[in-house]
């Protein structure tokens, strides 16, 4: 029997080999459970290496949305944290009035993590993974035409939020800041996450994108004032995240992954999540012959409605509402609470018709034009090339 699987496999693997372009988190995890499973893969990424998006800066794991612990959702399907990552199991959340509110619970969180080139991020330990497993990775190779199957997984097309801020060295002790501001962070949150000495900083901005240095340089005065902030060496960095609501997640017959397909919590901007489990649907369908569609819109559609619904109510509710919101988490079972805010419920699907309506085309921030501007997204150059290539 062994026998018969090794050839069974061998033949796999070099029979029709599948093409991943993209080799962010959700095309590396896609890779790993193919190759996993018997196929021969090839991620090939224009980029000369992972993380290039990314400068070190740490992000957050979130650990609410699922049924279990995302490590060993991770597990179950043979991925394996090998990259720094420390569960944060407490946070402190501040009002627009800067009072303060502690959030715990028993599980994690979130797990703490860092993103980019270097040893230990997420990145380096996914593309480690999957050379492990036999998938050849080509770097500085961008993609014109494919032939033969493949899954899509380039990222980010449009900048529906953005992140800017600095990472840094520190002598602050450990800890996890958030605040809900929109003199911070316009219909956002600004954060500060320390862990050993280093620290990310940031305002996560869902307008006003074209003022982002203002809102960060208030975001360091702020941090400063409430909890000490003492940076050395700091450097800056930007992000942005894409959301929306694809009709197949299909493009020229191939399946569309992580950010590329839109799948982003429109509430915060979680998307690590999203791109494990789209990218492990993606080789599902792969290796099974099972429809990708069926599969995301069977297991992700259900949180993204609800993710659009959220923010809609986020955006309408103001910063009372938003004040309302922290204190119920200030109580025991923070976890669940969460996790039943990201679950649909009858107010989500009730609002969602209205929600998605407003947010049927892409978050763009009318209040950047692009001109004479420097705000990440600008910088990325990405408004140039909107619908070029879009099919959703």
């Amino acid at each position: 029997m062994a026998v018969a699987q090794s050839h069974i496999q061998t033949e796999q693997q070099t029979d029709n080999p599948v093409t991943i372009v993209g080799a962010g988190p959700a095309g590396l995890i896609c890779a790993i459970v193919m190759a996993g499973g018997g196929r021969r893969v090839i991620v090939r990424e224009w980029h000369e290496t992972v993380g290039s998006r990314f400068h070190g800066d740490f992000q957050g794991l979130e650990n609410w949305s699922g049924n279990g612990d995302v490590l060993d959702e991770m597990r179950a399907t043979g991925i394996e944290a090998n990259f720094d990552c420390h569960p944060v199991y407490e946070s402190t959340v501040f009002d627009a009035w800067g009072e303060a509110y502690p959030v715990r619970d028993e599980r994690p969180l979130y797990y703490l993590v860092h993103r980019g080139e270097r040893e230990g991020s997420l990145d380096h330990g996914l593309l480690k993974q999957a050379i492990e497993a036999g998938v050849e990775v080509r770097f500085g190779d961008r993609v014109s035409e494919i032939a033969g199957p493949a899954v899509l997984a380039i990222g980010p097309r449009v900048a529906d939020a953005i992140a800017v801020g600095y990472v840094f060295e520190t002598d602050n002790a450990d800890g996890s800041w958030i605040a809900f501001d929109n003199t911070l962070a316009p219909l956002g949150y600004a954060y500060l996450l320390i862990h050993r000495g280093r620290g990310t900083i940031a305002s996560c901005m869902f307008t006003d994108f074209k003022q982002q240095a203002q809102y960060i340089e208030r975001t360091v005065s702020f941090f400063r004032e409430r909890v000490g902030l003492e940076m050395r060496n700091a450097a800056p960095f930007g992000g942005f995240a894409n959301f929306r609501l694809p009709d197949t997640a299909i493009q020229g017959g191939h399946p569309v992954v992580g950010e590329q397909a839109g799948f982003q919590d429109a509430l915060a901007g979680f998307g690590m999540r999203y791109a494990l489990r789209s990218g492990i649907l993606a080789a599902r369908s792969q290796l099974e012959g099972d429809d990708y569609t069926r599969l995301w819109r069977q297991e992700l559609l259900p949180l993204l409605r609800t993710g659009v619904s959220n923010r809609f109510i986020f955006n309408c509710i103001g910063e009372r509402g938003w004040r309302w919101m922290i204190r119920r988490l200030t109580h025991a079972d923070t976890n669940m609470k969460l996790k039943r805010l990201y679950q649909p419920s009858l107010l989500t699907r009730l609002v969602f018709p209205l929600a998605h309506w407003r947010y049927r085309a892409p978050l763009q921030d009318p209040s950047c034009d692009h001109v004479d501007c420097h705000c990440v997204w600008c910088r990325c150059g990405g408004h140039s090339v909107i619908g070029a290539t879009d099919p959703f």
